[in-house]
């Protein structure tokens, strides 16, 4: 893949973690290998080590050689048509990176680290070859693809007709349910995501998300402090997202601040909305 190996900042034994013992297991390619079988796959998976935000790990157009699974921080992906740069996916941990380009063997958009990130590399002709001997595998991947296909058209079906604020809102809910499914909380987010990538990813202006998020805050659904963003109420967002009537109701200090304390076992995971 090109720039791949220039691009890699290696950390050593470290980040070798065995597919057996990754908290990613459950969501990722070999979630239901028997203990053989997990050997196997394990033995073709490249662990390169820490990218730093803004890291290229693909550039649009370049040979697909490996499919990506990312383990820590964020990354996403941007294309350009007409000589406009668009947002067209964003990954979290534990997703695979790269199934659109299966058909074609390329990337149909750069890939970047949103933030510090560790990831997985699996090399394509491995991966294709080991999935022909390990049904259990093959399984996997195409109920992997399948997902992936049912979102982004559920996805593209609701921007297609719904306003800027019900965007904004569709896309905080399936945040919601996105970290919640990886073990974070449902209601706690740090994504470094800026407000013109939102805008781009959803297309709608910078200043749109600003005001939307402002309204969000003031209807007492969301609170905004710092990188973070906490979700007040969820049930109106979802009712939002849906294009129901919101019922707003005047805030109270209580409601609009997030909780004083967090569970000491609560995991975050975050979304940034830096105006850059």
């Amino acid at each position: 893949m090109a720039d791949h190996n220039d691009l890699l900042q290696r950390r050593g034994d470290a980040d070798d973690v065995h597919c057996r013992h990754c908290s990613l297991r459950s969501l990722c390619l070999p979630q239901a290998l028997d203990d053989r079988d997990l050997e196997r796959f394990n033995a073709i998976v490249r662990r390169p080590g820490h990218f730093k935000k803004g890291s290229l790990l693909a550039r649009e157009g370049a040979p697909l050689h490996s499919l990506f699974v990312v383990r820590s921080g964020s990354l996403k992906q941007v294309s350009h048509t007409g000589g406009r740069e668009q947002l067209t996916r964003f990954f979290l941990p534990g997703e695979l990176v790269g199934l659109d380009g299966l058909d074609t063997l390329r990337h149909p958009g750069s890939v970047r680290a949103l933030e510090a990130a560790t990831i997985c590399d699996i090399p394509y002709t491995s991966l294709d070859t080991l999935a022909e001997q390990l049904p259990a595998l093959r399984t996997q991947l195409f109920r992997s693809m399948s997902r992936t296909l049912r979102e982004d058209r559920l996805l593209m079906g609701h921007f297609t007709h719904q306003s800027a604020d019900q965007r904004l809102a569709t896309l905080l809910c399936e945040l919601s349910e996105r970290f919640h499914r990886r073990g974070y909380s449902a209601h706690r987010f740090r994504f470094s995501k800026s407000r013109a990538e939102i805008g781009s990813y959803l297309g709608i202006a910078m200043e749109t998300v600003s005001r939307v998020l402002g309204q969000f805050q003031q209807q007492g659904l969301i609170t905004i402090r710092g990188r973070e963003v906490w979700i007040l109420d969820l049930p109106a967002l979802e009712s939002l997202a849906r294009g129901d009537r919101l019922t707003v109701l005047i805030p109270t200090p209580s409601r609009l601040a997030p909780p004083a304390r967090t569970s000491p076992d609560a995991q975050i995971a975050t979304l940034s909305l830096a105006n850059h």
